[in-house]
């Protein structure tokens, strides 16, 4: 699989309900009824991160696996992969998929945005900071199955028009995407909560002497 074929990429720590999973299982089998050549690239590991294991399964993948009807020639659980071949996975992507619960950020959809990947992503609070309706992005209501297959067929149709344009942003990436934007981020936040623990401090002890005062 190169750049420019209809390649569908998934990715998370762990395949699990939190990030989707089911979601995208249940929507791939129907993209692939209606389109017969794409190949979907799948990276996360069978544990859990989020959540609970199935009651019927051993992990999620096996119990979705069970559920849907998918063609396995065209669908490849990779695992965990290094860095550099995830990388390489989302450079060949024509629709990378996140989905999440309003939940905490994946870096993956930052790194997903960054490589330049055509993104169909949940419209959930933590993914509109980041993502926007653009020419290559597209929001979709979390458990619409049928909406989220319309998106990611007319994604594989745009990139092949359109390959190389990266979605419309929020400004906030370009400041958040970096270690040391994080890291100001964090640092801004602990003196925040630290100045308002002093005025807290500070109050308390200003009622108390007002109190001590009214007693005498």
């Amino acid at each position: 699989m190169r750049a420019g074929d209809p390649v569908i990429t998934y990715v998370a720590r762990n395949l699990e309900p939190y990030r989707g999973f089911h979601i995208f299982m249940r929507a791939l089998e129907r993209i692939q009824k209606q389109h017969k050549t794409c190949h979907a690239l799948i990276v996360g590991g069978d544990d859990v991160s989020y959540g609970r294991h199935p009651n019927d399964a051993p992990n999620w993948r096996e119990e979705m696996l069970r559920e849907v009807s998918l063609d396995l020639a065209r669908t490849h659980f990779v695992g965990k992969l290094p860095y550099d071949q995830y990388i390489k996975v989302l450079q060949v992507s024509a629709a990378h998929l996140y989905l999440t619960y309003p939940f905490v950020l994946s870096w993956s959809l930052l790194e997903a945005i960054t490589t330049g990947c055509p993104v169909v992503a949940s419209n959930t609070a933590p993914v509109k900071e980041f993502l926007s309706e653009g020419p290559r992005s597209r929001l979709v209501d979390f458990f619409d199955i049928e909406q989220l297959k319309t998106a990611v067929i007319e994604m594989l149709r745009e990139s092949r028009k359109k390959e190389g344009v990266r979605p419309m942003l929020r400004p906030e990436v370009n400041s958040i995407d970096s270690v040391q934007g994080g890291l100001h981020g964090y640092k801004k936040l602990l003196i925040s909560e630290n100045m308002y623990n002093d005025k807290q401090t500070v109050a308390k002890s200003a009622n108390l002497r007002v109190v001590e005062d009214f007693k005498r």
